[in-house]
């Protein structure tokens, strides 16, 4: 595909504006409803809008004179070109023509009165969405709730029946937001529908089952992993909704701070040791994994892990997804890498003694081994091994650092504002000024987009390993730790929110367990 710079070249040659961006508010929706979806991906041409008697059209490749015609032939109208980069023209396309299809609830509108017994069968190869329009009734729901989720930027949809009405729910930046309630009668046409999307049984209707989707939506290609159980009004469905084309991100995009890139970057610098990565589910542990695998990935390396599951595809990495029902856990997985002359080791998970003891044993072998904890913050990860039944020499000696995390939510860039808070919030002081996001179209009116990290670091010093020894509570480890300098969970989220990246009613939501009694 043509790059920026060379479509900057072509138009100054053409003597044509250029743009780097295009605002959505800038579309007349009503004009971009005439040209057909297909051709305005495949001939990278976006008619904006009207002015001065001319039709206004983007063009990804302004050397596409026939494109232009077309256009013009379609529109009947004189056509002034601006240039842009292609990808921002299927950017700009894939955004503003799913905004011209039936939302989810208007297909539920749709619903009275359609026959809803009939289903077609799964796609072969995945076609975007955005083209289906002519399908059966509970066929366009799904669809649209697919297209909606991935539009909103959701991680997770819900599906949850009840006694006389059926819930759809999405996760947007870790927060779950009601969206629709389709009639009760179409329960069980949507719950088969997606079960013949992943390739379950449509019969079993008293046991968990697990599968995959593979769906393109307005030009990206996303993985789906679909859960269900059974409860007592019917089945209960869970997608996650994984972004294939999702770029692994680097250290500094997940909110390092430049002296914690340094720091991390050192670390990553070793050639044995282990490196844990803590916090609960869902506070962004695998993407700090994967982010850490992309500063390692070269060919000089032999990178295997062990994963379940394995959420992005790392090329030049060994990846095993875990299956426990051929008995590959992540403890006999780990064995096996082990055999494979490996040089960097990823655990995505340590749950059991087994596992953390061949991992210690892997990284006092000359290996580097990345995983993950389930603590609320650094020093309980020490307790949480020890409690395992690992011993505390061989902890010491094997523990090179451990980051505890959380995730909190980024404030819309095209929205923000300062204010002037008050002196202090929960009894914390506060600088004279904080932000806020207002809410706009383009953070659908929450005031907040995207997530970023909030990190504490604890790096294992001599003074570490002697309190490790000792078995000295957490608590005083955490203590000598900030003594020394380090920033816990909250001090590093209320830096971000002076800095204008979050707020601090986020930055108290996702650390409100900081104070908590700590294990000993």
């Amino acid at each position: 595909m043509t790059d920026t710079h060379d479509v900057e070249s072509m138009a100054a040659r053409l003597g044509i504006p250029f743009t780097a961006e295009i605002e959505d508010g800038e579309a007349d929706l009503a004009l971009l409803a005439r040209l057909p979806l297909s051709f305005a991906r495949g001939r990278l041409v976006l008619p904006l809008q009207e002015r001065d008697g001319k039709l206004v059209v983007v063009a990804g490749n302004p050397a596409d004179l026939a494109a232009i015609d077309e256009v013009r032939g379609v529109y009947g109208m004189a056509v002034e070109t601006v240039a842009t980069s292609p990808r921002v023209v299927l950017d700009t396309v894939n955004r503003l023509y799913a905004r011209l299809g039936s939302s989810a609830q208007e297909v539920v509108e749709e619903l009275e009165g359609e026959d809803l017994s009939v289903i077609a069968t799964a796609l072969s190869e995945p076609k975007d969405l955005l083209d289906l329009t002519d399908e059966a009734p509970v066929i366009r729901l799904l669809n649209s709730i697919l297209a909606e989720a991935v539009k909103e930027r959701a991680s997770d949809i819900h599906i949850e029946p009840y006694e006389r009405e059926l819930e759809v729910r999405f996760r947007i930046d870790g927060i779950l937001y009601p969206k629709l309630s389709p009639p009760k009668v179409v329960q069980e046409a949507l719950v088969s529908r997606v079960k013949i999307m992943a390739g379950l049984n449509i019969a079993e209707k008293r046991l968990p089952q697990d599968g995959r989707i593979r769906v393109i939506v307005a030009g990206r290609d996303v993985d789906i992993r679909v859960s269900l159980i059974p409860t007592f009004f019917g089945e209960r469905v869970v997608l996650r909704l994984l972004d294939r084309q999702k770029g692994l991100v680097s250290l500094a995009d997940i909110g390092f701070t430049e002296a914690g890139v340094r720091a991390a970057e050192r670390l990553l610098g070793r050639t044995s040791g282990i490196i844990l990565v803590t916090g609960p589910t869902g506070s962004g542990k695998s993407t700090t994994l994967y982010a850490c695998l992309n500063h390692l990935n070269a060919p000089q390396k032999n990178i295997i892990t062990i994963e379940d599951p394995i959420e992005y595809q790392v090329k030049g990495v060994g990846q095993i997804q875990v299956n426990p029902r051929i008995d590959l856990t992540f403890a006999n997985g780990l064995r096996s890498i082990l055999r494979q002359d490996p040089d960097i080791i990823m655990v995505g998970e340590i749950r059991d003694a087994e596992t953390a003891e061949i991992a210690m044993q892997a990284s006092l072998t000359g290996h580097l081994v990345l995983s993950t904890l389930h603590t609320n913050d650094a020093a309980t990860a020490i307790s949480r091994l020890i409690d395992m039944g690992i011993e505390p020499f061989m902890v010491a000696s094997s523990l090179s650092a451990v980051l505890a995390q959380r995730l909190v939510r980024r404030i819309c860039p095209h929205c923000r504002e300062p204010y002037a808070p008050d002196r202090e919030y929960a009894g914390i002081p506060l600088p004279p000024t904080l932000y806020r996001g207002r809410g706009c179209d383009r953070c659908f009116g929450i005031g907040m987009a995207g997530r970023t990290g909030i990190y504490e670091f604890l790096p294992i010093d001599g003074e570490v390993c002697s309190m490790i020894i000792r078995r000295t509570p957490a608590g005083a480890i955490k203590e000598y730790a900030t003594a020394k300098g380090m920033r816990t969970l909250r001090e590093d989220g209320l830096a971000k929110a002076a800095a204008g990246i979050t707020t601090i009613e986020e930055v108290l939501r996702v650390t409100q367990e900081e104070y908590a009694d700590l294990p000993v």
